[in-house]
């Protein structure tokens, strides 16, 4: 065949391949599995998740990798019910907490393009950091009961019959599109790309390496800005272990997805079906009853395997042409 499948466009196709199984064969399995509002509580346990995965994505692309996620989650949520304690405005909090996940981001940023350090350890003590400063601010669960935040967790909207959206879920698909936008529509997403697939072509070209790099790390830590905003919403408290292991689960759940961990390759709309995919596992565990909820972290290590092998073919193709 003359017309071959992109790479990206055959990760992507696997993802849904694997989603589609598992979500038919569950449907056979378990009774009222196949229904709108077991699709629906996928969406809104997963919210956070997908805007922070999102976010893993755009780095992931470039080569790079952000382990800091999970603890500016954590950070947000504390830092929000803080100042939220000391009666200060929702609506000047939740600027302050995602511009703090940005400012962590732009640091990681420059740390890593102009001191030339690896993206892990730069990342890894950011994540040090960002959880270290979580329990300074207050070492115990500090409960959010702001009005505003109390009715924003409360929203229901009718969906598609008896099922219902929250407000989480429309933050969640508002950053699936705006990332989808600005990844496959706009010059700084061909720069990503570009950048991921050969920096030092991309060099050559006369792109924009620095900034590019430095923009990315920062967007990724808005994302997670944003993705704690959700969190706080869902949980309504504040606490140092919030959103621990969720920078690996984001990864997973792009690599899943189909983004390459050598970087260029990589879709938003794969890395929304790689966390369905994670949210799904969890909730076959759940209607099947019997399981511990480990084996959603066994589960994902073996489609890990599975993809990696994948990518690792992809890359070899690529090399031999």
């Amino acid at each position: 065949m003359k017309n071959k499948i992109k790479p990206q466009y055959l990760t992507l196709i696997i993802t849904l391949l694997i989603f589609s199984a598992l979500f038919g064969i569950s449907s056979i399995k378990f009774e009222g599995f196949f229904s709108m509002s077991v699709i629906m509580n996928l969406f809104i346990d997963n919210a956070f998740l997908l805007i922070t995965a999102l976010g893993m994505t755009f780095v992931l692309i470039i080569g790079g990798i952000d382990l800091s996620v999970g603890a500016v989650i954590a950070l947000v949520c504390m830092l929000s019910a803080s100042l939220l304690q000391k009666n200060i405005s929702p609506f000047i909090v939740i600027p302050i907490v995602i511009a703090a996940g940005g400012a962590i981001g732009f640091a990681h940023g420059m740390f890593i393009q102009y001191m030339k350090l690896e993206p892990f350890i730069v990342t890894l003590a950011g994540m040090y950091f960002a959880r270290g400063l979580t329990y300074i601010i207050n070492g115990d669960t500090i409960i959010i009961d702001n009005e505003f935040y109390s009715k924003i967790s409360q929203i229901s909207l009718p969906f598609l019959g008896e099922s219902f959206i929250n407000v989480n879920v429309i933050l969640a698909f508002i950053m699936l599109g705006i990332s989808i936008y600005i990844a496959h529509f706009t010059k700084f997403g061909r720069n990503v790309y570009a950048i991921g697939g050969n920096e030092q072509s991309a060099k050559m070209m006369g792109l924009p390496v620095a900034k590019t790099k430095i923009m990315v790390y920062t967007l990724s830590g808005i994302y997670s800005g944003i993705a704690g905003v959700v969190f706080s919403f869902y949980m309504l408290s504040g606490y140092g272990l919030h959103a621990n292991g969720v920078e690996m689960d984001a990864i997973a759940s792009a690599v899943i997805g189909g983004t390459l961990l050598t970087g260029g390759i990589g879709m938003m709309a794969g890395t929304f079906f790689g966390v369905m995919i994670y949210g799904l596992i969890q909730t076959i565990i759940m209607f099947d009853g019997t399981l511990s909820s480990w084996w959603t972290k066994i589960a994902l290590g073996a489609l890990l395997c599975i993809f990696i092998v994948i990518q690792r073919l992809l890359v070899m193709k690529r090399s031999r042409a």
